[in-house]
């Protein structure tokens, strides 16, 4: 089992970042909605491909659970009959989550295909967990940690369908997306710990601090990109179909946004630089400064070049792997042993 444990951890990850980069094209497409009912879509396993499948029909079968929209409204059947020329009330109950009632199937199978992900991203975090098992003797917080992270993923698909349900509550979302990051954090640092892996670094105090710092920005600095994407998703709401305009007039919160990224670019470029000058070894900064031009990059697009197809997916997933590569950089400070030359501060 232990033998195994390791690349389904990886894998595990992998996954939960394919489910960060669904849910980054359901935010780009405005697919939220696209299943109004959860955890089936439109009251099916595998969702309709045509609005006809979800209308009221004569002499047509419906299995209990199907919805349909009819006059503007979610209607579920509650029992299996076929229906006769004439629409009987008795045999739907309205569905009383929330009224939005629209079908596109484009949205609905951005969103399925967001579900199905999260499911696979879930069985494999259960497979890891049976393996870590294996780890009972010898490392009890791998197993701990192995279920913590099936515990969190089966409570971020609660949290999915509660953001359903809120008809896209922008506080839910956002702790939808923290959440899915502190998935993130934990099997990485189980990643971590399965490896048995040390590297020797120089110890660099002011180093180690600016790392944290640094996580810690990139963390607010995403709270605060979930915020300017729902002015985005409000304005669009409001009718405003010209992305020429969707930043007119924006609230404080994307000047915040846009500034601290400066912020978090000049941070970051220290850490670089002193890790450069002081020989402390840790290579993935590279990454970080990669990571970091692709999110500034995707940002600046998006404000002057009116939200380029792909922009918004990218500027998500490259500060979700930001995120997660210098989570990585904070372990290795405290899990890898120093030499014994000090860099001077």
């Amino acid at each position: 089992m232990k033998n195994y444990f390791l690349p389904w951890a990886k894998t595990s990850l992998v996954l939960v970042y394919v489910v960060i980069f669904a849910g980054a094209l359901v935010r780009m497409t405005g697919s939220g909605m696209g299943c109004p009912d959860w955890p089936k879509c439109f009251g099916y396993y595998i969702p309709p491909t045509d609005v006809s499948e979800i209308l009221w029909q004569p002499n047509h079968e419906f299995k209990k659970g199907q919805v349909i929209i009819h006059d503007e409204s979610l209607w579920v059947a509650n029992h299996d009959f076929t229906t006769t020329e004439v629409y009987a009330s008795e045999n739907w109950t309205k569905y009383t989550k929330h009224d939005y009632a629209t079908f596109n199937a484009k949205h609905t199978w951005t969103e399925y295909l967001n579900r199905l992900s999260g499911a696979i991203a879930g069985i494999a975090c259960v497979v890891m967990a049976v393996l870590s098992f294996g780890f009972w003797r010898t490392q009890k917080k791998l197993v701990a940690l192995s279920w913590l992270v099936v515990f969190l993923m089966g409570f971020q698909a609660w949290l999915g369908a509660t953001v359903v349900f809120s008809v896209l509550n922008p506080i839910k979302i956002t702790v939808h997306m923290i959440m899915a990051l502190v998935i993130v954090a934990i099997l990485i640092y189980i990643v971590r710990i399965a490896r048995q892996k040390k590297e020797p670094k120089k110890y660099d105090s002011k180093f180690i601090i600016f790392l944290y710092i640094a996580l810690l920005l990139t963390l607010i600095q995403v709270v605060l990109g979930t915020q300017v994407r729902q002015f985005v998703d409000e304005q669009v709401r409001a009718g405003i179909g010209n992305e020429y305009l969707w930043l007119n007039d924006p609230t404080l919160d994307f000047y915040v946004h846009r500034t601290f990224s400066f912020v978090v670019a000049f941070v970051n470029l220290f850490l670089f630089l002193r890790n450069r000058r002081k020989e402390l070894g840790y290579d993935k900064l590279n990454w970080v400064m990669v990571l970091l031009a692709l999110e500034i990059g995707s940002g600046i697009a998006m404000y002057y070049w009116h939200f380029p197809f792909g922009g918004q997916t990218l500027h998500l997933v490259a500060a979700s792997l930001l995120f997660g590569v210098q989570f990585y950089l904070v372990l290795e400070a405290q899990k890898t042993y120093f030499t014994t030359t000090k860099s001077k501060a």
